[in-house]
């Protein structure tokens, strides 16, 4: 038995495409959110191989969501994905950066 507390999270078929193996993690992580009254939209995959997601729902307007998006979604979704470099937030269209940047 181990010590660690740390779960290896493993994606069922690794002959999957790249994307599905992406939404098979967003809809393993997507409860932790949803539990916050949060949830994700998957919008894309770019040829950096970065995943382009929208937070929605208290997760949208929420001065942690950066964190939220950086240290739980993209580690979740790179543990599970190594091709992935990275998972960036895609603002709604009219988001004010100011106004946001005044929560933090």
């Amino acid at each position: 038995m181990s010590d660690s507390t740390e779960e290896k999270i493993e994606v069922k078929n690794p002959d999957q495409s790249v994307q599905d193996r992406v939404l098979e993690a967003i809809d393993m992580f997507r409860p932790q959110l949803q539990a916050d009254g949060g949830d994700m939209e998957f919008v894309s995959i770019d040829d950096q191989m970065r995943v382009h997601l929208k937070l929605t729902g208290a997760c949208g307007s929420c001065p942690m969501a950066v964190m939220t998006l950086k240290m739980g979604v993209e580690r979740y979704i790179m543990d599970a994905v190594p091709e992935i470099t990275e998972v960036v937030q895609d603002m709604p269209e009219g988001f004010d950066q100011n106004e946001y940047n005044d929560y933090l």
